[in-house]
Parts: structure tokens; C-alpha cells; sequence
């Protein structure tokens, strides 16, 4: 199984550069995560932008459907920002592929972030779901049509 891995920006590629929370959305972390976890499955990555999704435009979902629709593979990964994965994956729903978006609440390059994890969710995820998209995060799959992100918890909920 090949699974083509699109990289957005968001959380999970931020970069902090001091304790005023000054940050920047770095280069795509999944390659290290995938890496190190010493995965077996053959997959690809394509990192089509490096936003925090709270900056992300219409225009900026519409290429990342076109991107979806023109590659060839039949399971795709995204990884976004949380704030407004939602509203992307709705963007998604007409996508006749296996499609999971998934992000972090931390970035990757902290110890104590959820990436890692949500990471190796989606990753499961993408690999055993039917066509359909989904977002995965905190241990369950989410359809994007009834799903909301409740920031005052810090996790998302149908």
C-alpha cells in the first residue's frame, strides 16, 4: 500500500522562537516522525503550504482539493492545523478516495506533543478506513460533517 502524505502547515510544524510565543511554521516534521518509527509501508510526501491554517483562504483549500483529486493515490494523509481542519475536510467531502487529515494541539519538535501520536493514528487510520474523509485526532476518527474542535478542552468533538 502507497499512501501520498500532503503537508500543510499548522501546529504540528510550528517553530518557536521565544517565550513571547513568536513562531513561524517550519519545513514538514512527518518525515522524522515516520523515520524513527521505522515504518514499513511505502508512502509519499508533498508539502503544498507552510500556514498556520487560521491563515489559510478559500484559495488555499481549493488548491489543496485539486491536489487531492489529481494525484493518483487512493489514500491520502493531510496534515493541518487544528483551528481549521474542519472546515477543509468539508471542503474534501466530494473526494472519492480514502482522505484523513490530522494535526496536533503541540508542535512535533516538543517533548510533550500529541503529533507523534496523532501522527501514527492517522497513518493507521488512512490504511484501514473506506472512501470517505475523516479527520483523526485524540484516539478517534471524526466525520467532519458533526465535528467541532472545543479549544476551552483542548480536543475536538462530534
Amino acid at each position: 500500500m502507497n499512501i501520498k502524505i500532503f503537508t500543510t502547515g499548522g501546529t504540528i510544524d510550528k517553530i518557536y522562537f521565544d517565550a513571547k510565543s513568536e513562531f513561524q511554521v517550519g519545513d514538514p516534521h512527518i518525515q522524522e516522525v515516520l523515520e524513527e518509527a521505522n515504518v514499513v509501508f511505502s508512502y509519499e510526501i508533498e508539502s503544498l503550504l507552510k500556514k498556520d491554517s487560521l491563515e489559510m483562504t478559500d484559495a488555499d483549500r481549493q488548491y489543496i482539493l485539486d491536489s487531492v483529486k489529481a494525484d493518483s493515490h487512493q489514500r491520502i494523509l493531510i496534515t493541518h492545523g487544528t483551528d481549521t481542519i474542519v472546515e477543509t475536510a468539508k471542503k474534501l467531502l466530494s473526494v472519492d478516495k480514502t482522505v484523513v487529515l490530522t494535526g496536533s494541539m503541540q508542535p512535533a519538535k516538543l517533548r510533550n506533543s500529541d503529533a507523534v501520536f496523532n501522527i501514527g493514528y492517522a497513518i493507521a487510520a488512512v490504511q484501514i478506513l473506506p472512501k470517505g474523509v475523516y479527520i483523526a485526532m485524540n484516539g478517534k476518527i471524526f466525520d467532519p460533517e458533526i465535528t467541532s474542535k472545543n479549544v476551552a478542552k483542548n480536543r475536538f468533538e462530534s
